[in-house]
């Protein structure tokens, strides 16, 4: 799978887009139901916005990616701005539910961390958020039964797959570009 060239947007112009794909019944009485069609952490793929103000060179770059994408008709892996971060805080263990203690720890059920744990004997990984039982609290499910506590740090990356389907690419000043694209989340195995 293809990355992303190593460039950051620009943040005028950077907007971000949520769209979640969701049915709604209405009813005659004026109740309502509604429900996701498919997994529930799947259908609220992020559009993005973005302006890349570069060197002619470097745009050239992510031209020939964006261009190369379009022929392969594959996804690729980029970080949107401020979508990553690492955070430390405390963990129990009992059996193998790890409870995480963080506060404001901004994860989400359903998102993948790696979880180092820097004290205490539980074992280091990926994991994926299980509960999130308010703000400051979250818990994943550990491969072996222990028990056990300490210090934690958690690293949400961020990552995910996109593509891209419209750019366009100006060129204001000599040696100066502007690319302007947009990148829709996908969701693939």
């Amino acid at each position: 799978m293809a990355t992303f060239p190593s460039v950051t947007p620009t943040y005028s112009g950077f907007s971000k887009k949520s769209a979640p794909a969701v049915r709604t019944v209405r009813f005659a009485d004026g109740f309502e139901q509604r429900i996701f069609f498919g997994l529930a952490r799947n259908q609220n793929p992020k559009i993005y916005n973005l302006n890349f103000e570069l060197s002619e060179t470097d745009a050239d770059v992510v031209e020939a990616f964006l261009d190369s994408r379009a022929n392969d008709q594959e996804s690729f892996t980029f970080t949107p701005p401020g979508e990553g971060f690492t955070k430390t805080g405390t963990y129990s263990q009992s059996g193998t539910t790890v409870t995480i203690s963080i506060t404001s720890h901004g994860v989400a059920v359903g998102d993948e961390l790696t979880i180092d744990f820097t004290s205490g004997s539980a074992v280091d990984g990926v994991f994926v958020v299980v509960t999130s039982a308010d703000s400051n609290t979250f818990t994943v499910t550990a491969a072996a039964s222990a028990t056990n506590s300490g210090n934690v740090s958690i690293t949400l990356s961020g990552a995910k797959q996109f593509v891209c389907e419209t750019w366009s690419k100006s060129i204001p000043f000599n040696d100066r570009a502007s690319i302007s694209a947009t990148f829709r989340q996908v969701f693939e195995p």
